[in-house]
């Protein structure tokens, strides 16, 4: 039995990967707008599809990003400033992105542009370290995504929204995990209102991976900025002992994160250049074998598991 099962799974991964393996053709003419690309995933992106010969159309937040990225590419690659919480800065760059097309459409859509921080027990925290994370993470997806609909619908393209293994799992305190489960919610609801017209909509759910969100040192200080700044009865119902705990907590989460973005990366770059592309991809073994199998396990049972791992 387990031998037929076993050849069973075997045939359903070579059959995934025979249908997944080609590939859509004149991907030097096709358009690509990629948010968020300073660092992380973004900027690697960028700079992998640059070197497909894509013509990568990438926004970042700061000049000094946006300069160092076009030093390490071609000329096809085209950066803007955007800063997705400012609505007229994303208008702007929606101009923009139809003065780079013409009247061509736009072939892709990668919403990455996010942030982490602030991160700690909720009490800790006020309704603006809420917002915003959500603004960015999810409004600032949803503002770009809306102006940005008739490009792709026009080229029958893709959008692409990078969530998280945090979408479906939450282990924490703070607007990262809301806003990433609202992630997943708008990216479902958006793949079933374009199947219609052609349009793909995929979704990235990275597990932990090592970028300037994640620095051991920003944590760090995100805490001990968090902790500082707390009322004294709080501080006093938690106790000392509690803030050194979460504190190295959080810093063995950081020593088992992925310095290696490639699992990201190159799900994102299927999702753009393969005829058939998944809904969904899990990059990371965490997210393959933790937060996502987790997410489907009884909530007594999940709350034991992540009781014991953390």
């Amino acid at each position: 039995m387990w031998l037929y099962l076993a050849a069973l799974l075997g045939l359903y991964f070579l059959f995934r990967w025979y249908r997944e393996r080609e590939t859509v053709p004149n991907l030097q003419e096709k358009y690509v707008l990629i948010t968020g690309c300073d660092s992380g995933f973004g900027n690697k992106v960028a700079r992998q599809l640059d070197q497909r010969g894509m013509r990568v159309l990438a926004t970042c937040l700061t000049q000094k990003g946006a300069d160092q990225l076009r030093e390490t590419t071609s000329q096809r690659l085209q950066t803007v400033l955007l800063d997705v919480t400012d609505r007229d800065s994303v208008a702007a760059m929606v101009r923009w992105v139809k003065v780079q097309l013409g009247n061509k459409g736009l072939w892709g859509l990668v919403n990455n542009a996010g942030i982490l921080l602030p991160m700690a027990p909720t009490e800790w925290l006020t309704l603006d370290d809420f917002t915003n994370v959500i603004n960015v993470n999810l409004v600032g997806v949803i503002d770009v995504t809306l102006g940005i609909i008739p490009l792709v619908r026009k080229a029958r393209g893709r959008i692409i929204n990078v969530a998280s293994g945090a979408g479906r799992l939450a282990t924490g305190g703070g607007g990262y995990f809301i806003s990433k489960f609202g992630v997943e919610a708008f990216s479902d609801s958006l793949r079933r209102d374009l199947s219609a017209f052609g349009v793909k909509v995929s979704i990235i759910e990275p597990g932990s991976f090592k970028t300037s969100l994640t620095n051991r040192e920003v944590l760090k200080a995100n805490l001990e900025g968090i902790w500082s700044h707390l009322s004294s009865e709080v501080k006093e119902s938690y106790g000392e002992e509690y803030f050194k705990n979460f504190c190295m907590k959080m810093e063995a989460m950081t020593g088992m994160m992925k310095t290696n973005l490639s699992p990201v990366t190159d799900s994102i770059e299927h999702g753009l250049t393969a005829v058939r592309p998944r809904t969904r991809y899990s990059a990371g073994w965490d997210a393959k074998f933790i937060a996502i199998p987790l997410s489907y396990l009884p909530t007594i049972l999940v709350d034991y598991i992540l009781a014991k791992l953390f």
